[in-house]
């Protein structure tokens, strides 16, 4: 090999570094699905499943825990005795045929607005992890640092549509307050759409009030911007606390996720499809009941599905039957005509290893092809949701890209040109130097940029780096290039003067 050809590998190889490590921002537009979806249930098994589902509504009935729903249910026509309520059949396909089939969440920077319903999805990332693994790879309690700092790599995720809420807990932070400041930290240090904090209804109408700040009073009235989490506690209770939250933000035309908490052979039967008879009656239960609030308003079919292991009692991740049970889920709320919800790239492993490989590929590829809307907790789980793993969370935003490319199916706009290069090239040449790889190598075939794919050899001579250490040095050299996008200063000062208000109003010495 002469020298100037040298030189040219060693500054192709240079150039392929470069753009692996760059930091790219630009957020995709929402995923719209072009592959068929797997659909394991014919039309007389959902009506079979629909009505198990309706039958447990009128002669089981679920609790609802909460003296205003009681009062709002027993105005809508149901049966209430004591905190039970039974639900007819017509009453409830009545209240869920007013929700709306597809939702725009409008995000502050009109750009990063969003869709999704019918056969359009969004990248979510994972909520609740009292721990962190930082980018030492230590596991520690969350702080509201660690939070900013998760809420700026979901801001710099291409295919990550929402930098949620409380990715993990800021401890640091006195609980009657937190959701003030993971509110904030939510619409300051991202542009994308965002989750409010659920946990109550006066926590929810604060979230509402801080969203009326950052977007106006009249515009949250008739644009969805934020979403609540509502999770049941399964087997058919839906408490105090959820309901609501469900209400503060229903009242404002708010999305609401309405997610029984499923543990497969815990809180349901020791079985697949009857697991999703009772699921499904929880969930379509809290969907009517958003519509009781307030017609109309925009609902999410939710839940969170794991198995529970009979051996230990402990939740598991990436199983079969959860693979199924979302494919089933997904044919049930398109027979609604509602978008629904799902969790992803979900791991059970301590550290980020093989088993969290596999459990979260199992689950990313299984609700792809189930059509799930809003693919939520899709990056950086692990531990049953225990911590967020800096390093997973930018390898999981990265499968979302896969993910997505995977999903939206094939192209043909270059067929005939790509065929014209068969042409040039015949048989026994190579394709490296065609016009038309010159033109289509960076997006032919996707590359990722945390994966390695070189040689043992040049893999060596890299330094022999495993996946953990290539994430967080990629994790660094994001955060080390992000740039915060600005807040209108009036509105800046609105919002710290709002949360300054409320923690003098509300106690916070519960630590």
């Amino acid at each position: 090999m002469g020298e100037a050809e040298a030189r040219e590998r060693r500054g192709g190889r240079a150039a392929r570094r470069i753009m692996r490590t760059a930091v790219n921002d630009d957020m995709l537009p929402q995923l719209t699905h072009g592959l068929p979806y797997v659909e394991p249930l014919d039309q007389e098994q959902i009506r079979r499943i629909h009505d198990a589902s309706m039958e447990i509504l009128e002669e089981v009935g679920v609790d609802f825990r909460d003296p205003q729903a009681l009062v709002d249910w027993t105005a809508a026509g149901a049966k209430v005795v004591g905190e039970r309520v039974y639900l007819d059949r017509h009453l409830v396909m009545k209240l869920i045929a007013s929700i709306p089939d597809t939702i725009t969440l409008h995000a502050r920077n009109s750009s990063k607005t969003v869709s999704l319903g019918r056969n359009q999805s969004i990248f979510v990332p994972m909520t609740g992890a009292p721990f962190i693994r930082d980018l030492d790879d230590k596991r520690r309690w969350g702080a509201l640092a660690d939070l900013n700092m998760f809420h700026k790599l979901s801001h710099m995720s291409p295919a990550i549509h929402s930098s949620a809420h409380v990715i993990c807990e800021p401890m640091d932070i006195a609980v009657n307050h937190r959701h003030l400041w993971i509110t904030y930290s939510s619409m300051a240090f991202s542009d994308k759409t965002f989750m409010g904090m659920s946990t109550g209804e006066v926590n929810g109408e604060d979230v509402m009030e801080m969203v009326k700040l950052l977007f106006g009073a009249d515009f949250i009235d008739t644009h969805p911007v934020t979403v609540a989490n509502i999770n049941g506690n399964s087997p058919l209770v839906w408490d105090e606390t959820m309901l609501g939250a469900l209400r503060a933000f229903s009242r404002h035309n708010q999305p609401v996720l309405c997610s029984p908490f499923v543990l497969g052979g815990a809180n349901t039967p020791a079985s697949t499809v009857p697991t999703v008879a009772q699921l499904n009656a929880e969930a379509l239960s809290a969907l009517a009941y958003t519509q009781v609030v307030r017609k109309g308003a925009p609902a999410i079919y939710g839940h969170y599905l794991a198995t529970v292991s009979m051996a230990s009692g402990a939740p598991m991740a990436g199983t079969p039957e959860i693979s199924l049970m979302n494919y089933m889920i997904g044919q049930l709320a398109r027979h609604y005509g509602v978008p629904w919800r799902t969790s992803t790239l979900l791991g059970g492993a301590k550290t980020f290893d093989a088993q969290a490989g596999y459990e979260s590929a199992s689950t990313l590829m299984a609700v792809l092809l189930a059509g799930a809307n809003y693919l939520w907790h899709a990056a950086g789980w692990n531990e049953a949701g225990l911590h967020c793993s800096v390093a997973k969370f930018v390898v999981d935003a990265e499968q979302c890209e896969m993910g997505y490319r995977m999903m939206a199916g094939l192209s043909w706009d270059d067929f005939d040109e790509a065929l014209a290069a068969v042409r040039d090239i015949g048989p026994g040449g190579h394709y490296l130097g065609h016009r038309h790889t010159q033109a289509n190598f960076e997006k032919g075939f996707f590359i990722p940029k945390l994966f390695d794919n070189n040689s043992i050899e040049q893999w060596q001579a890299d330094g022999s780096k495993e996946i953990t250490q290539r994430a967080l040095a990629f994790a660094a050299h994001q955060l080390a290039e992000y740039q915060q996008p600005k807040l209108d200063q009036a509105v800046d000062e609105a919002l710290l003067d709002f949360i300054a208000r409320r923690e003098r109003e509300i106690p916070g010495d519960v630590q």
